[in-house]
């Protein structure tokens, strides 16, 4: 959904009929329920050209079909016999079978192929790889002919088989090939796959069996199950369905897949959410309690699908709740980043990673009467800081000075407030005696309104030890400069107030 996301921020009206039959092609998201989001966000979607979409997909896979009946130009940079580069080349006869369910690796012929802007497709006649639909990502791999490869990118459906596009390496030609499929990746995919089935069968028993799949998204790295549901799950409740899901890993039940009649699936309990999708034979995939129609590719365990982690779940639309999770190696990895941040915590708060939480408890407690202490000393900030401050008159003018150990500047302006309230024809000036040391200077009201500039002030005093600053009218600080000479500012300071007050406003 990122790219309707997309087109949400964008402020689109519509969603165009490719979007739209990409969506329901490739990922086995339902018209439907993009008609749904998409009325949830204000957004129509062109359903006329999400049949032209389709017809047009259809028109082009029938140009393999046309291949191998003959005809066409030669496969490389040079035209042969009138024909144009990128047009299809017939090679081996024969139909298209895929062979993926059983191997990764299939020596076979080229059925058709051709050289296409940056690299190539070709056509198998037995092919191991897994064309992307119903929300498994498509295979990737290797084709190797005599003097060329093809590092298999990109797979798509045609009317006569597979299309196996990608880089080219070599002269593209027909022959004799060895295609194998990258098994690590489809291993990582299959994991995923399985999950998708186990996280659904405990979704519907743990919230109801108004759960019902709504689009998925299977890939190497991760998986992403959508499901209608009115509202999020809670976090407890989701622990427990994670460890359930789990549960059925660990028990390593076999995966067992059968062709069946339609009829004959439904009676024996499979679920299908896409019933325009299947046709009077079909194949049904069965671990443990979780019985579904599906044509992707599965571990032959659940064993094999090694460890189920949940990534996160948020809301796709009214009545849609999503689900990202991570399995075997990308769960395991999970956790290790988790483990690292917890130890990395641990040693900055100088706690034992089973002790974080009391540890926290216990910082968090602290801060609090801290906090009140602070608030209290900054309540009454006005009438102590008087019966320390040396007070005396500059022309008219109450100037006091004193020292502070705080170092925050808004908690100094928090007591400089305090200080000010209710007073008129008020100076104060304190010394930051923490750190590299620092001067504030506050005004009462009455001096900011004649015009009068607490930045100003400040930054006179400042000059004495070397230091500069800043702020808004009645309240400034500076930085000391050289903290050593902050005794020799403090000494000047009526002077200069005098000195401030007969200059120019």
């Amino acid at each position: 959904l990122k790219r309707l996301d997309e087109l949400r921020a964008s402020g689109a009206t519509a969603i165009g009929g490719e979007e739209a039959f990409r969506l329901y092609d490739t990922f086995g998201f339902p018209i439907d329920l993009t008609q749904l989001i998409a009325a949830e966000w204000g957004i129509t979607v062109d359903l006329a050209g999400f049949d032209r979409a389709l017809a047009e997909q259809r028109e082009r896979s029938r140009e393999v079909h046309r291949a191998g009946k003959g005809g066409g130009a030669a496969a490389g940079g040079e035209p042969a016999g009138g024909g144009t580069a990128g047009e299809w080349v017939p090679g081996e006869g024969g139909d298209y079978r895929f062979v993926g369910y059983d191997t990764l690796r299939a020596e076979t012929r080229v059925l058709a192929h051709r050289t296409v802007e940056g690299g190539a497709e070709v056509v198998l006649r037995e092919s191991p790889f897994y064309v992307e639909s119903g929300g498994q990502v498509s295979d990737t791999g290797t084709v190797r002919g005599e003097g060329w490869t093809l590092h298999v990118e990109r797979v798509r459906k045609g009317e006569r088989g597979a299309v196996l596009a990608g880089r080219l390496e070599g002269t593209l030609g027909p022959g004799r090939v060895v295609a194998e499929v990258d098994e690590r990746r489809r291993r990582d995919i299959e994991r995923n796959h399985s999950a998708t089935h186990l996280v659904h069968h405990v979704l519907r028993k743990r919230l109801g069996t108004h759960v019902r799949q709504q689009g998925s998204l299977v890939e190497a790295e991760r998986l992403r199950f959508d499901f209608s549901h009115h509202g999020p799950i809670d976090p407890a409740q989701l622990h427990e369905i994670e460890h359930e899901v789990n549960e059925l890993v660990w028990g390593n039940v076999p995966v067992e897949v059968r062709e069946m009649r339609y009829s004959d699936a439904l009676a024996l309990g499979a679920m299908a959410f896409f019933a325009d999708k299947y046709g009077d034979v079909v194949r049904v995939v069965q671990m443990g309690p979780s019985v579904e129609l599906c044509g992707g590719t599965h571990v032959r365990s659940t064993g094999q699908v090694g460890l189920f982690r949940v990534a996160g779940q948020g809301g796709v639309a009214a009545g849609v709740r999503r689900l990202e999770a991570l399995t075997g190696p990308g769960a395991y990895a999970a956790i290790g980043r988790l483990d690292r941040q917890l130890q990395e915590a641990a040693e900055t708060l100088k706690a034992q990673p089973d002790m974080l939480a009391r540890r926290i408890e216990q910082l968090l407690a602290e801060r609090e009467k801290l906090e009140a202490r602070l608030k209290a000393a900054l309540q009454g900030g006005g009438a102590s800081a008087a019966a320390q401050l040396e007070t005396t008159q500059v022309d008219g003018v109450a100037v006091a000075i004193g020292e502070t150990a705080l170092e925050d500047r808004d908690e100094v302006g928090q007591v400089a407030d305090a200080f000010r309230a209710g007073k008129s024809a008020a100076v104060l000036v304190l010394f930051g005696t923490q750190g590299k040391g620092a001067i504030h200077v506050a005004l009462s009201d009455d001096l900011v309104r004649a015009g009068r500039r607490a930045g100003d002030l400040v930054g006179r005093i400042a000059a004495v030890s070397g230091g500069k600053g800043g702020g808004r009218p009645h309240f400034a600080s500076a930085g000391a400069g050289d903290a050593s000479r902050l005794g020799e500012a403090r000494a000047q300071v009526p002077a200069i107030v005098k000195a401030w007050l007969g200059g120019a406003r």
